[in-house]
Formats: structure tokens, C-alpha cells, sequence
């Protein structure tokens, strides 16, 4: 996400230009960081940003994948489980 006009704004493609920050795709990982200013201080702005933008897509995003687990600290990553590592020798 990018700093637009006051406002926290997705970018995905990363084609935006300014400073960037990322947020693991959970409501509660934004609240925290809103919670914690972090925006401002990671996209380096001065004052509060509107991440209304922000919580609307991330409830979307939890509407279509309900089945996912929630809470801090469990944020799955795909085939990261199942790998295992192979001695070089």
C-alpha cells in the first residue's frame, strides 16, 4: 500500500510511486497497526491516514475465504508447512 492524498490506497502491482508498506491480510493486523501509527511513520507522512479503502478490502477478503484461520500470530502460508530440508551432501 502507498500514501495517496491522505489516504492508504492497494497497490498491488507495486506500480505506484512512493514510499511502500505491506500488511499481512488480516483485520486484525491493520487495526494493530493503525492502533500503533505505524502507517505514517512506515510511509513516512505526517499525521493519520484514512484506511477505510483498507478495511473494506480486507473484509472482502474474509467474506470469500471464511475456512481460514484467524488470530495473531497464524497467518498460513501455502506448502510452507510441508517442506523439509534436503542435506546438500
Amino acid at each position: 500500500m502507498v500514501a495517496v492524498d491522505g489516504a492508504l490506497v492497494p497497490d498491488p502491482r507495486r506500480r505506484l510511486p512512493g514510499r511502500g508498506a505491506w500488511l499481512h491480510p488480516d483485520p486484525d493486523c491493520l487495526r494493530l497497526a493503525e492502533r500503533r501509527r505505524a502507517f505514517p511513520r512506515a510511509l513516512r507522512v505526517p499525521g493519520p491516514l484514512d484506511a477505510q479503502v483498507l478495511h473494506g478490502l480486507l473484509r472482502h477478503h474474509e467474506q470469500e475465504a471464511p475456512d481460514r484461520t484467524s488470530g495473531h500470530g497464524s497467518h498460513p502460508v501455502p506448502g510452507r508447512q510441508t517442506r523439509k530440508q534436503v542435506d546438500p551432501s
